[in-house]
């Protein structure tokens, strides 16, 4: 009697078991009996699951899709009506995606379990629902074996219906349907939200500026990594599929680089790669395989960035230093024309105004002819009084017939001009100056032009021959060319005046000798940049983070400059880097250290630099500043010169003028 007691004690006990199991999963079958996602209800073989798989190729299975583990899908990837029967794409916040086969399987495995409770003990009661918990969490390779094999690694067999896996597939229903819809609501409104981000401080995402074609040119890096797997090329159909894809976005990118370039097919041709990407993620069974494809990608193509880098600042400095054919051949066409006609006698003006001091003076050394021109004529243009102006142009020997011959033909109305011969400067020599002895060495001019060096040298800048040119240290000499003179105004050949100039002659200097604008706005215009200190002799003397400032327009007070006899303070300096150990070549670094403690900061407006380097710089400013310079390579008569900025300086220039004609200078 006491074992019939425990039996049916037991039997009751595996009863309410089951009924508390079944009854939860049967009333809720019955609450959604509205959804039409039911299958035929047949047992759902293994054999059945491989078929279905090896039916339509097109489809996206249930064993792919389960087989691949966590998948990133794109922001607003859409998918073909034909694939959306057997794939419902739901973006869940893990970044995972979640189909009706995932749900399907997780429910096989869970009423697998609860099958095998009948052969069981009743003391594996808590590990079974445990098993029952877990099984919605675990992952898709071990979801597709309880589909697949028949058996899991704890022994479970598979046996269940079909019944049970559509009841267990309408769980995640509403929620895919409400998203996929969203994403069909978006496209049909046109809101395409690639590459957004999150605005700081709001919940609002800012769409990035051309993103369309950024999103197209990242496709086509994720395909190249695609075609390198062994996984991918084990697939023949998916690697056709994925070249013809890359032949499309690549016909659609074109020479894009805004997404108004982009014709008007470019998102059909996004998501069909979308498409073609996210079967390609379903067939890769190794992340790793493909993080070290990314990893060796990346490097190769940090080289050759590196290397194109190298070549690009080469190039550049070699076109920097070219001369246009039209700029060529002006210097030519004037200096023919100048002994043709015999002027070498004839003076330009009055010689009295070269030195009066109560007339505004300006000194520029130039051996650019058509540089020079727009220098004088943008200032003229400009000045209130232009007849108190008087412009004194140093050039070299080859261009001085040229430039006299320009400005005779072509006098800036009612200014002076002088035209200087730098061999006209007879006390100008080696035994002089330092510099001058230091550009004729043998050294030095080996430095400059043995090419072969160049290309491996970081300083590419310092090699352009301009800097070997005497001319480009002359403002160095100013009390001793204009020796009647108290105060000059220095303008560099690749400046444009803006506005009168007139007022920097009524500025006090303080006792200064130079008023300079400084450039002390980004750090890598302080003196750390320009001078070497780890040499005791310029760490003693000066500040590492010290302001520095530019040549191009500087006031110069040179009686104060006489007075304090600047030109031996240069000269000393000049001796002490003759093995270039101070700084590198050229005017400013020398200049900072002969002018230290002798500057006056004058206002921003007066100076702005970056036309000849900085693409970025605002129209307002540039419009505000009193003299724009085009420092660096990109100088507005080469073809490198940046668009942009050209306007500035072409529309000085006489592009009806007969030599500028004959030489097909165009604007």
């Amino acid at each position: 009697m006491a074992k019939k007691g425990s039996r049916r004690r037991r039997k009751t006990v595996l009863t309410l078991l089951l009924a508390s199991i079944f009854a939860p999963i049967i009333l809720y079958t019955d609450s959604r009996s509205g959804f039409s996602d039911s299958i035929p209800s047949s047992k759902l073989t293994e054999k059945d699951l491989n078929l279905v798989s090896l039916h339509d190729n097109a489809k996206l299975s249930v064993i792919v899709q389960e087989s691949t583990g966590a998948v990133h899908e794109p922001s607003h990837g859409t998918y073909p009506e034909s694939l959306t029967n057997s794939f419902t794409i739901s973006k869940v916040a893990s970044g995972k995606l979640t189909s009706q086969g995932e749900y399907k399987s997780r429910v096989l495995s869970a009423t697998s379990e609860v099958s095998e409770l009948t052969n069981d003990e009743t003391s594996e009661k808590s590990q079974n629902e445990e098993l029952i918990r877990e099984s919605h969490f675990e992952t898709d390779n071990k979801i597709l074996q309880v589909v697949k094999g028949g058996s899991t690694a704890n022994g479970y067999k598979e046996n269940t219906t079909v019944e049970k896996i559509t009841m267990s597939a309408s769980l995640k229903t509403d929620n895919i349907a409400v998203q996929f819809n969203q994403e069909k609501e978006n496209e049909k409104t046109g809101e395409i939200n690639l590459r957004s981000r999150p605005d700081k401080g709001s919940s609002k995402t800012v769409t990035l500026p051309n993103s369309l074609v950024l999103q197209l040119r990242d496709q086509l890096i994720r395909a190249k990594v695609y075609l390198g797997l062994g996984s991918s090329r084990s697939h023949p159909t998916f690697i056709r599929e994925l070249r013809a894809r890359m032949r499309e976005i690549q016909r659609v990118l074109g020479d894009a680089t805004s997404d108004s370039d982009l014709p008007k097919n470019a998102y059909d041709k996004l998501k069909a790669m979308e498409l073609t990407l996210s079967k390609g993620k379903l067939i890769q069974d190794n992340c790793s395989a493909a993080i070290k494809k990314l990893r060796a990608i990346l490097h190769s193509t940090e080289e050759q960035l590196r290397v194109h880098k190298k070549q690009t600042t080469f190039l550049s400095q070699l076109a920097a230093k070219t001369v246009p054919k039209g700029l060529h051949c002006l210097p030519l066409r004037l200096t023919n024309e100048y002994f043709i006609n015999g002027i070498g006698q004839k003076k330009l003006t009055d010689q009295k105004r070269f030195e009066d001091n109560e007339l505004n003076h300006y000194a520029i050394f130039s051996d650019n002819v058509l540089a020079a021109a727009v220098v004088v004529n943008s200032t003229v243009s400009h000045a209130t009084n232009p007849e108190k102006h008087v412009f004194h142009i140093v050039t070299d020997k080859l261009n001085y017939a040229a430039m006299k011959m320009w400005f005779i033909s072509n006098p800036p109305g009612n200014a002076t001009i002088q035209v200087q011969n730098i061999e006209d400067l007879k006390w100008l020599t080696s035994s002089y100056s330092p510099v001058l002895k230091q550009l004729e060495s043998k050294s030095m001019i080996e430095y400059y032009f043995k090419s072969q060096h160049a290309n491996s040298d970081e300083n590419l800048k310092y090699r352009n021959p301009k800097y070997l040119s005497i001319l480009n240290h002359l403002r160095f000499y100013l009390p001793e060319i204009f020796p009647k003179l108290n105060k000059v105004l220095f303008l560099d050949d690749d400046v444009v005046v803006q506005k009168d100039l007139s007022a920097l002659w009524k500025v006090d200097l303080k006792g200064k000798v130079i008023g300079v604008v400084e450039t002390c706005g980004e750090k890598f215009h302080r003196f750390d940049r320009y001078l070497n200190f780890s040499n005791p002799l310029i760490a003693k003397n000066f500040d590492p983070h010290a302001c520095g400032w530019a040549f191009g327009m500087n006031i110069f007070d040179l009686a104060e400059w006489r007075r304090q006899n600047i030109t031996s303070v240069y000269h000393s300096w000049q001796n002490l880097n003759q093995e270039r150990l101070l700084w590198k070549l050229g005017t400013l670094p020398v200049g900072l250290v002969t002018f230290w403690n002798h500057t006056l900061p004058l206002d921003q407006s007066w100076h702005l630099l970056g036309l000849g380097y900085n693409p970025n710089l605002d129209h307002k400013d540039i419009e505000k500043a009193s003299v724009i310079h085009f420092n660096g390579n990109l100088k507005p008569w080469l073809e490198i010169g940046l668009p942009k900025y050209r306007n500035y300086w072409s529309k000085y220039v006489n592009h009806d003028q007969v030599y500028i004609r004959e030489c097909n200078i165009s604007p």
